[in-house]
């Protein structure tokens, strides 16, 4: 049975987390540590109660997560922290997140996986934040309805799409996640087609005025793909079974 340090030290190395550059309240890596003995993987979007309370029936010992526990910044232990933190130390569950690390993967990354998922190849890495590309471009000819489908099929979901560019693609861009705010930038790197999980109101005007197309899949759709791909991996490597631990947030 593989200890938490190798899992950890193997998963820092993979994911290159020391030389990734992000926000500092990702803290990504092992944000939790457990007893040290790991029986069973779990994977989930987010950390929550609800994530934590489902790990614990599971009994998974070592949850990989892409948003952390301390995004909300530094804040007193008590309420849901005070909660989170007993159900993980009673459980002897590890926590384990990965954000940026994990979206720019170029094997088990959320924009890799999900350009793989659309069934589109040659992705280059585009659009540049904390000192890395955080997003792929795809030049491809293809009918954006064409398109539209292939998404709703690949997130199994709604698609919310904004038709103002052209009606056959030339470059799309894929940033998952919350990356609506940089239309501009994206514009920028003459993409024609930009999908995203979510985006402000004021992006959507921005779109039409750029004769760009927009769609947005959801933040938390478009982030399943990471967790996903990265605990089948570690899965396979270390022997040990996983979960995904479904818990949409409907955003």
């Amino acid at each position: 049975m593989p200890s938490l340090t190798e899992i950890v030290t193997y998963t820092d190395r993979f994911l290159r987390i020391r030389d990734v550059g992000d926000w500092d309240n990702a803290l990504n890596g092992l944000q939790i540590e457990n007893s040290g003995r790991v029986t069973r993987l779990g994977a989930a979007v987010d950390v929550s109660t609800r994530v934590l309370t489902e790990a614990a029936k599971k009994k998974v010992d070592l949850l990989i997560v892409h948003h952390g526990l301390f995004w909300p910044g530094l804040q007193p232990v008590r309420n849901a922290l005070r909660r989170q933190l007993r159900l993980a130390f009673e459980n002897d569950i590890a926590l384990y997140s990965a954000h940026l690390p994990l979206d720019i993967h170029p094997k088990v990354g959320n924009n890799v996986q999900l350009v793989a998922a659309l069934g589109l190849k040659s992705a280059e890495p585009f659009l540049e934040e904390k000192g890395q590309p955080v997003g792929l471009k795809v030049r491809v000819s293809m009918p954006r309805s064409e398109l539209v489908r292939k998404l709703r099929r690949a997130l199994n979901g709604p698609v919310n799409f904004f038709d103002f560019g052209p009606k056959q693609t030339r470059t799309i861009g894929i940033v998952t996640g919350a990356a609506g705010s940089e239309i501009y930038r994206v514009a920028q790197k003459n993409i024609d087609t930009f999908i995203t999980g979510e985006a402000p109101h004021w992006a959507a005007v921005a779109a039409e005025e750029l004769g760009m197309n927009l769609l947005l899949g959801g933040h938390y759709a478009t982030e399943v793909f990471g967790v996903k791909a990265l605990a089948t991996h570690l899965s396979k490597r270390f022997k040990i079974p996983n979960e995904f631990i479904d818990c949409p947030t409907g955003l």
